[in-house]
């Protein structure tokens, strides 16, 4: 499985159906066989990323999930 941001597949997971990208610091979670992709940002709180990536960027199976 590769992160769909940075292409690397330093994936982890971090629960049920939810991982993390340990080069580039996104949280992923698999919804319906969509990715949806948030930000970790300093304070711990979460920002939705999926309105930068195209609709076929976070289909699962593109991704190996």
């Amino acid at each position: 499985m590769k992160c769909p941001n940075c292409h690397h597949s330093n994936i982890g997971k971090i629960g049920v159906n939810q991982y993390y990208c340990w080069d580039c610091f996104i949280e992923l979670m698999l919804v319906d066989g969509k990715l949806s992709l948030r930000q970790v940002e300093e304070d711990g709180s979460l920002t939705l990323l999926d309105d930068l990536f195209q609709e076929s960027e976070l289909k699962a199976d593109a991704n190996g999930f």
